[in-house]
């Protein structure tokens, strides 16, 4: 979905290689508060051109969308009592990411939508960086929202299904 420019912060990182993908073989939130642990220490150890920021997948645990929801609030409490707040974000995706006021079918929901559960794990610097030269940026999520209702529902859905075919060689 990077062409649409959903996250004006992606681009940079994905066409330089400097995302760091890592699935988690997590069944538990304990185990994934750890693996993502884990990968924020070396994101903090680490250069940020050569990785910007990890997608931490975690297929087997926290499934259920008010689950996942739910289990936010224990990100960022974790995220201070870690002393990693100021430092690091955590963007929330979804198969079934609903925002509050939207149908479970509506369009606007695919901007936080994914095959999988994710945390994005953002260096704060980085997002400064780059809401410095993006004009207007407290309109970031109106115009995901036209874009995704522009799109509809049927080529959203399309875009996320494309995700998840691989390329035999």
């Amino acid at each position: 979905m990077v062409e649409f420019n959903l996250c004006p912060f992606a681009r940079k990182p994905f066409e330089s290689r400097g995302v760091r993908y890592v699935v988690s073989e997590a069944e538990s939130t304990d185990t994934l508060l750890n693996d993502m642990h884990q990968e924020l220490e070396l994101l903090r150890q680490t250069n940020p051109e050569k990785i910007e920021t990890t997608v931490l997948i975690h297929p087997y645990v926290l499934n259920d969308f008010f689950d996942y929801n739910s289990f936010l609030s224990v990100v960022d409490m974790f995220l201070k009592q870690c002393d990693f707040e100021g430092e690091f974000q955590v963007a929330s995706l979804h198969p079934g990411y609903q925002f509050a006021d939207a149908e479970i079918d509506a369009a606007e929901n695919y901007t936080n939508r994914s095959p999988y559960p994710i945390l994005h794990l953002l260096r704060e610097d980085s997002l400064a960086q780059a809401l410095v030269s993006y004009a207007r940026p407290d309109r970031i999520p109106e115009r995901n929202i036209r874009i995704t209702e522009k799109l509809g529902v049927d080529k959203m859905r399309e875009l996320l299904d494309e995700c998840m075919q691989v390329e035999a060689d």
